[in-house]
């Protein structure tokens, strides 16, 4: 899995608007109001690079209201709450036919 966070700068009154549409975009699986110098993150996971350049280059950056934005490709991931998820699903199996 190719996972890529997007940083993104919006027109002040556009926003909400702009949020709501990068959420509709197949492949983006959350999309954040923050502080600091960026109005948005936008959390994308795709399957492949190819996929990921289409959903940046295709359909993010064609919303209107978009003024900058910053790409940065994950290589690894640290979550804890990832990897409870993971080992979870060998326990609740185990634990269900017991």
């Amino acid at each position: 899995m190719v996972v890529a966070l997007v940083l993104l700068t919006v027109e002040r009154k556009l926003v909400n608007a702009v949020a709501e549409q990068i959420s509709e975009v197949e492949g983006v699986s959350e999309v954040y109001s923050i502080s600091g110098r960026y109005d948005l993150a936008a959390i994308i996971r795709t399957t492949d690079n190819n996929q990921m350049a289409d959903i940046v280059t295709r359909h993010m950056l064609k919303i209107d209201g978009i003024r900058n934005s910053e790409t940065m490709l994950a290589f690894r991931c640290f979550s804890r709450h990832d990897l409870e998820r993971m080992f979870a699903i060998g326990l609740n199996d185990a634990t269900e036919h017991a």
